[in-house]
């Protein structure tokens, strides 16, 4: 988990000020809480104050908007034209750097809402899970006491990004439809505009 907020972090700096919508420093210190906040005591997760889970919602959602306004600058640059869309390899850069933080994003909202979040996760095993794993609905392929890890959430938002819709993991409840859904609306607009955008400069 740490090292996707690090990937997050360095991708979305590194993108071209004409789509990024923060300075490096701000993304630079959101990103240097998370990790404090991950990294300050992990042995003992379930200790976790309700004022460290508030804080790192909040941070995550910083981190979720900052994703969605870089989406959205990108794309207003494909449609209205400017420097970015004038070499094809740094338009393919940029939108793979914005692609992939989304996909981070993404895999940590998913981590941080599915069952309460992972304090509730650990404390117990929900009745009704909000994301149905396939370990979940065959209990037999796995450990009695398994649980999604961060790399099973991360796998979701990868895989529903490039399918543009659940593979193996089945959303169950509201918020969970809305948000894969949401984001297969964003990988299709990002992977269609900047492929597109990118053929036509080759050509």
């Amino acid at each position: 988990m740490a090292i996707a907020v690090i990937a997050a972090v360095l991708l979305t700096a590194y993108l071209p000020s004409s789509i990024r919508p923060e300075s490096r420093w701000l993304l630079a210190i959101i990103g240097l809480v998370l990790l404090v906040l991950i990294v300050a005591d992990p042995g003992r997760i379930d200790r976790s104050t309700r004022l460290v889970r508030l804080l790192s919602r909040l941070l995550l959602s910083l981190l979720a908007l900052s994703a969605v306004v870089s989406t959205a600058l990108l794309i207003h640059v494909l449609v209205v034209g400017g420097e970015l869309t004038h070499s094809a390899s740094r338009l393919l850069l940029a939108g793979g750097a914005v692609w992939i933080s989304n996909n981070i994003v993404f895999a940590l909202l998913y981590w941080e809402v599915d069952g309460g979040g992972s304090v509730a996760r650990t404390l117990s095993r929900p009745e009704y899970p909000d994301l149905a794993f396939p370990q979940q609905l065959n209990p037999q392929l796995a450990p009695p006491d398994w649980r999604p890890m961060f790399v099973d959430y991360l796998y979701l938002g990868m895989t529903n990004a490039l399918a543009f819709s659940p593979t193996d993991v089945m959303p169950l409840v509201p918020w969970a439809k809305i948000t894969m859904a949401v984001q297969s609306l964003i990988s299709v607009a990002i992977l269609g505009l900047v492929v597109a955008r990118a053929v036509n400069i080759l050509a």
